[in-house]
């Protein structure tokens, strides 16, 4: 085999591993809820040694998820339905040793937090609980959606699961009413 083939092949074996990587640490959860489409997501593994070394040192810490919801269309390219940007931030205070956390969608905090515990922390950073993302009532019955996610840690120079490029992954579902 020439050295191109070989090295076409390692490249393709390295990027495979890191699809079925990305997708064990992303766990998605579209639910369809009172008329709403809420996502639930959990990131396994991604509060890295890096990101505690960021937030020990007092830098200001933050986790930003890309949320689409998408309708799926054969032999077309699939439409974006919805779109949310969810962000998480950690200050933490050296003298204080407190963490002030706060969640925001779009831009409008909607919670905040004090603590202490570092579990916490890590549980506020890496989980969403029923974000809501659409209006199901606008969705077209017994079509198939899913919602995609892309995750993404700041200061740079810390990484999520050491890609830093971030994470993503996806959930399928079929709406019905």
């Amino acid at each position: 085999m020439s050295r191109s083939v070989v090295l076409s092949l390692v490249v393709a074996a390295v990027a495979a591993g890191a699809v079925v990587r990305a997708a064990e640490v992303a766990r998605i959860v579209p639910i369809v809820s009172n008329d709403t489409v809420l996502v639930s997501v959990e990131l396994a593994d991604a509060f890295t040694a890096d990101v505690r070394e960021a937030i020990a040192s007092g830098l200001r810490t933050s986790f930003t998820y890309d949320v689409d919801l998408r309708m799926e269309v054969p032999a077309w390219v699939d439409r974006t339905i919805a779109s949310a940007v969810v962000s998480t931030l950690d200050q933490y205070d050296n003298l204080t040793r407190l963490h002030s956390l706060s969640l925001t969608i779009d831009g409008r905090v909607q919670d905040v937090a004090v603590t202490d515990d570092e579990s916490e922390v890590e549980r506020w950073m890496t989980t969403l609980h029923r974000v809501p993302l659409y209006d199901a009532s606008r969705l077209e019955p017994n079509r198939d959606y899913y919602v995609r996610i892309r995750a993404r840690v700041r200061p740079s120079g810390t990484s999520l699961v050491g890609w830093t490029g971030g994470i993503s992954g996806r959930a399928k579902f079929t709406f019905i009413p």
